[in-house]
């Protein structure tokens, strides 16, 4: 009894490894943002249904940074640096908003498709847009649904736009979302973000860790 118990969980630990490295190859090369399709995605190519074998959001995480590191390389790393380099302009640009830097391009995970994710504080619905409006940047009107914390959530106003090639997500939250940031649905913890001041100090450490990685 004991040994086919051990059997059938050490089946769904690989179950769980195969689709977690299936949909983090998904996101990788199809396109996949969201975890969850990409999750149920793999589920469907791999003819697995059982729910004990999906993988979680923070699994398909560590996937996609392995695949990443060991498939894509230099050309996921100059996708990363270029918007990198992008969220610190648009940081500084969208100041008055108390801007901050979350997502794909923080965590080091943006490829080539991947948007500039920011996050706006504002209790002026109207504010964001009518900067965008006064610097004659068109940008299209979304809606994100974010849990705020475990008690409250809401769908928040998005403007997307495009510039030097790439595209820019904002958005808009509540002032008092200064106090702790909105919960990821990866792992529903407080997502990580990053102010100007920050993403700079992790550009800098970087830097320094290459240049001593380059002098070994």
């Amino acid at each position: 009894m004991h040994h086919a118990r051990q059997h059938a969980e050490t089946r769904t630990r690989e179950r769980r490894h195969r689709l977690a490295h299936e949909a983090a190859r998904l996101m990788a090369e199809g396109g996949f943002r969201d975890y969850h399709q990409a999750k149920l995605k793999a589920a469907e190519r791999l003819g697995i249904h059982d729910d004990a074998s999906l993988p979680r959001n923070r699994e398909i995480e560590e996937a996609l940074r392995e695949y990443q590191r060991l498939f894509v390389g230099e050309s996921q790393r100059q996708a990363l640096g270029l918007r990198r380099d992008a969220a610190v302009r648009a940081l500084d640009f969208l100041a008055d908003f108390s801007p901050r830097l979350v997502g794909p391009v923080l965590d080091g995970t943006a490829d080539s498709n991947s948007p500039v994710l920011l996050q706006l504080h504002s209790d002026d619905a109207d504010s964001v847009p009518r900067f965008l409006e006064e610097h004659r940047i068109p940008a299209d009107a979304r809606s994100r649904h974010l849990r705020l914390d475990r008690d409250r959530s809401g769908d928040f106003q998005v403007w997307v736009f495009s510039a030097e090639g790439l595209t820019f997500d904002l958005t808009v939250l509540p002032l008092d979302a200064l106090r702790q940031a909105p919960l990821s649905g990866v792992d529903e913890k407080p997502m990580k973000r990053a102010s100007l001041s920050a993403l700079q100090q992790l550009l800098a450490n970087e830097e320094m860790l290459q240049y001593e990685s380059g002098l070994r």
